[in-house]
């Protein structure tokens, strides 16, 4: 089994095996990594983290597991440009930096191994965690409550005042959206470091996990366009014009299929 259906296996399992997925996402960057290796690591952080929790309810350990986490040295990663490790769970795990959403990953599987109730929260630009039925968020680097008025302001900082804090915005992201989330991290990571080849196997396990959106398939015509194959970079062009509703959007898209050449009706 290859690493791509190894992390499509993981969803099929109950409960899901998502940081295994997430890990398998990394093995299809690095051969070397072996995840049963990192989870058996993980399981020795578990133990770790098990003995300096308090002796409180379930329910009110989610805080202090992530403060505990943040007191090993798991930090949300400042480098810049931020490169395709800060969302490469085995880098995370190794170095200890990440981005939200990695760390988020690796707190949930410390979470469901001691049995404290924790969620992913698929918040725009920082992902998020919940103790479902709690009147706040917690910041998944280093555990910082969130009230709703310090969401409107994470909000506005990433995004601008001009984005309203909406209940979609609180939504519960499941263990598909959380994969699907990590993929387009990864893809705009590798892109941006013009590894093109790394970043289309994410941009195509974006669209393997679930629908698409017009960005989706604008990102991968993009990649397509950089490795010089047009006839790809039409086919998504023309989903993603499709899926649009943006009118601007959708003058840029038919004026850049005008200049590709003709689809080729060869059979091969």
């Amino acid at each position: 089994m290859n690493p791509r259906s190894a992390c499509l296996a993981c969803l099929e399992r109950d409960p899901v095996a998502l940081l295994e997925a997430a890990l398998w996402i990394a093995a299809e960057h690095d051969d070397s990594v072996v995840p049963a290796q990192v989870l058996a690591e993980v399981q020795a952080l578990q133990q770790e983290v098990s003995a300096g929790l308090p002796m409180l309810p379930l329910s009110e350990l989610a805080q202090p597991l992530l403060r505990h986490l943040n007191t090993l040295g798991f930090q949300q990663d400042e480098y810049h440009p931020l490169r395709p490790q800060a969302a490469l769970l085995d880098k995370v795990i190794q170095r200890r930096r990440g981005q939200p959403l990695a760390l988020a990953l690796l707190t949930l599987e410390l979470a469901r191994g001691l049995s404290i109730p924790l969620e992913g929260v698929n918040f725009p630009g920082h992902f998020l965690l919940r103790v479902p039925g709690a009147d706040h968020l917690l910041d998944p680097c280093g555990g910082r409550r969130l009230y709703p008025a310090d969401c409107r302001e994470l909000l506005g900082r990433q995004f601008g005042p001009q984005l309203a804090l909406s209940a979609d915005h609180l939504l519960t992201a499941s263990p598909l959206q959380m994969l699907q989330r990590l993929s387009r991290n990864l893809r705009q990571l590798h892109a941006s470091h013009d590894d093109h080849l790394e970043a289309l196997k994410d941009a195509e396990r974006v669209l393997q996990l679930g629908p698409g959106t017009a960005a989706d398939y604008m990102a991968r015509a993009t990649l397509y366009q950089h490795l010089e194959c047009p006839q790809a970079e039409r086919f998504d062009l023309e989903h993603a014009l499709l899926l649009s509703d943006d009118p601007i959007q959708r003058l840029r898209l038919t004026e850049r299929l005008s200049h590709l050449p003709p689809a080729s009706s060869s059979v091969h």
